[in-house]
C-alpha cells in the first residue's frame, strides 16, 4: 500500500523544516510527502530543496498563488496529485513521532477513516526543538518536555502510552473519532467519493466538515489518538475570525441536516 502524506504550509519555513525532519526519521519509508503550499514565498521552497538535497527525495511541492486563506483548495490540489492509495493528512506545524506513518498503515482498514492525536507545545518549547531533538525523539519525551518548562497534564498520557496500553486507551477514550486536520487518514478513493474539501470554507471546522461527509457516505471511524502521535508547534492564527467560524458552521449544519456527501465546491472544480 503506497501512502501519501499531505500537509499544508504557509510562510512558516522554520516550522516546515522541523516537520520534514520528523518525516525523514520514520520507521516506515514507503510513503511520499506532499507539501500543500497555500501561496508561500521562496523561503518555503528553499526548505524543501534543502530537504531533497539531504536525501528526502520523497518530498513533493504543490503550490498555488497567495489569495488569502485557501487551505481547502490547496488540499484538493494535493489530493489530486497524490500517487498513494492511502492518504494521511496532517499540518505543517505538527512534528510526527517516528512511528507515525507505520501506526496509520497498521490500523488502516477498508471502509474506515482514522483519527489520530497530538500534544500541543508552548511557543518557547516549539522554538527550542532542534534537528537532534527530533532524531533522538526527545521532543516526544515527557521528562524532556517538562525540563523545558512544559506542564504535563493528563493529555500527556498520549506521549507516554506505548504498545498494548495505547490500544486499550484508543478503545476506552470517550473522545469521539473525528476528522482532525492535525492527524487523520483515509483511502484516496473515499476522499474522491465526497469530492474532497469544501472550498467555500475558511478557517474553523473545515476538517471536521470533510469528516462529517465521509460519515454521511457510510465511512466508519476508528480512534488511534494514543497510537499515532504528533507534537503541535505553537503559532499565531491571524486568519481566524468570528465571521469565518459562523460561515463554516452554517455549511456544516446543512451537511448534518441534509446528510450531504458530495460538496458542490470541491475537487471536481479543478479537473
Amino acid at each position: 500500500m503506497k501512502i501519501s502524506v499531505i500537509f499544508t504550509t504557509y510562510n512558516s519555513p522554520k516550522w516546515l523544516e522541523k516537520v520534514l525532519w520528523g518525516f525523514a526519521n520514520q520507521t516506515d519509508s514507503n510513503f511520499e510527502v506532499i507539501v500543500a503550499d497555500d501561496g508561500s514565498g521562496p523561503e518555503t521552497k528553499a526548505v524543501m530543496d534543502a530537504a531533497r538535497a539531504q536525501g528526502q527525495t520523497n518530498v513533493r511541492h504543490v503550490w498555488h498563488e497567495d489569495h488569502g486563506f485557501q487551505k481547502c483548495q490547496i488540499l484538493n490540489r494535493a489530493i489530486l496529485a497524490a500517487t498513494g492509495d492511502y492518504l494521511i493528512l496532517t499540518d505543517g506545524d505538527c512534528v510526527p513521532r517516528k512511528d507515525f506513518v507505520s501506526q496509520h498503515r497498521a490500523a488502516a482498514r477498508p471502509g474506515f477513516f482514522l483519527s489520530g492525536g497530538y500534544f500541543k507545545l508552548a511557543l518557547p518549547v516549539s522554538r527550542a526543538i532542534t534537528h537532534e531533538d527530533v532524531v533522538a525523539q526527545r521532543c516526544f519525551d515527557p521528562a524532556w518536555l517538562k525540563a523545558k518548562g512544559m506542564p504535563m497534564p493528563f493529555k500527556s498520557l498520549k506521549l507516554r502510552a506505548q504498545g498494548l496500553l495505547s490500544k486499550v486507551l484508543n478503545r476506552l477514550t470517550p473522545t469521539k473519532a473525528t476528522w482532525n486536520g492535525h492527524n487523520a487518514s483515509c483511502w484516496k478513493t473515499d476522499a474522491l467519493l465526497v469530492n474532497g474539501f469544501d472550498e467555500r470554507l475558511q478557517y474553523g471546522g473545515l476538517d471536521r466538515e470533510f469528516g462529517e461527509r465521509l460519515v454521511n457516505a457510510g465511512i466508519k471511524t476508528k480512534q488511534i489518538r494514543y497510537s499515532a502521535i504528533t507534537v503541535h508547534l505553537d503559532h499565531p492564527r491571524s486568519y481566524e475570525s468570528p465571521e469565518g467560524w459562523a460561515h463554516n458552521q452554517g455549511i456544516r449544519a446543512d451537511v448534518r441536516r441534509h446528510k450531504i456527501v458530495v460538496t458542490p465546491a470541491g475537487i471536481d472544480q479543478l479537473t
